[in-house]
């Protein structure tokens, strides 16, 4: 999704926003762009800075042709800036080095852009120099932060940018493209839920990780039922193996987490919110080991689990805590 037009079939209201921002040239010096994971965060600030560095843009899109639009695809615009955590957070040391970036004259112009992913991870020092930074903004300077946990951002940092809140996306409308093109009911509907992102959520269906990772789950749960004191060790073995970075851990618990509401969903008849569809009988066997309460104990438990990854708790540590809290 490359252009405004494009990016308003799933954001229309912030898209308009944006839009109307540039045509009528009152940019503000801060924007704070939030919304659920997949509804475009990353794509809508790359939009506006394309807008803002674009030499031959027309109706506030971006020709996309142009030296700056190219350099902005391939990541290497010296005036483009991204700021993004460093381990589990974003230091203070970090956004120093931004401010010392931008005393110095931009390379092709004065605009200046910087973006900052997962705003909310930002420590406490990190946001008070920031919020400094804020104060006092340079004409040409745009700073956009892009966040899915708007609570945990700072009012005084708030106050000082255009909010811009993105609708969550229709799981159904992604499972309806995906089933027209072919992929099965049951594939659209995980893949749907999984990435609401079209064009991740259609890679899926050629993804041969996922589909190991989707079969793990099904091992696990069953070995989970089994009772037979394997679980620790298919979770050394075999998840750790394949879930090797944080990013795929967190996947991982994402993919459990959606096993545990389907067991919920299940119990409560409704079958039309079901994700693993394809692993129908699985699910109603589970119903014999997992009572309701207990799918409840065990998503909470996979909150905690998510949270401790962030917090940077060794994985082998977080999984293994989680299994046997998930054992019965």
């Amino acid at each position: 999704m490359k252009t405004w037009d494009a990016l308003s079939e799933i954001q229309p209201i912030a898209v308009n926003m944006l839009k109307q921002m540039i045509i009528k040239q009152r940019v503000a010096h801060a924007y704070l762009i939030y919304g659920d994971k997949g509804t475009g965060k990353a794509m809508l600030g790359l939009m506006l800075a394309k807008s803002l560095f674009c030499q031959n843009k027309h109706g506030g899109e971006p020709c996309l042709a142009c030296v700056n639009c190219r350099r902005i695809d391939s990541g290497n615009h010296p005036d483009l800036h991204w700021i993004r955590p460093d381990g589990a957070s974003i230091k203070k040391e970090q956004i120093a080095h931004l401010q010392k970036e931008f005393t110095y004259t931009g390379l092709e112009s004065n605009q200046k852009v910087y973006l900052i992913t997962q705003a909310d991870l930002m420590t406490t020092n990190a946001a008070n120099r920031l919020l400094k930074f804020l104060e006092e903004p340079s004409q040409q300077t745009t700073a956009i932060l892009l966040t899915e946990n708007y609570q945990s951002i700072l009012d005084t940092i708030k106050s000082r940018c255009q909010i811009i809140s993105l609708k969550p996306l229709v799981t159904q409308r992604v499972q309806t493209r995906l089933e027209s093109e072919g992929i099965s009911k049951e594939n659209a509907r995980l893949f749907a839920s999984v990435s609401q992102n079209l064009d991740q959520a259609r890679a899926l269906n050629q993804d041969e990780w996922f589909a190991q990772a989707r079969k793990l789950v099904v091992q696990l749960v069953g070995i989970l039922q089994a009772n037979h004191g394997e679980a620790l060790l298919f979770i050394q073995k075999q998840w750790l193996q394949h879930f090797s970075d944080r990013e795929q851990q967190n996947f991982g618990l994402d993919l459990i987490l959606y096993w545990f509401k389907d067991l919920i969903y299940l119990d409560i008849d409704q079958k039309d919110s079901l994700v693993f569809i394809a692993y129908y009988e699985e699910l109603e066997k589970c119903l014999w080991h997992w009572s309701r309460a207990d799918a409840t104990k065990v998503i909470y438990a996979i909150m905690d689990a998510k949270r401790n990854l962030n917090y940077n708790v060794h994985p082998t540590l977080v999984m293994e805590q989680l299994t046997l809290q998930m054992q019965r």
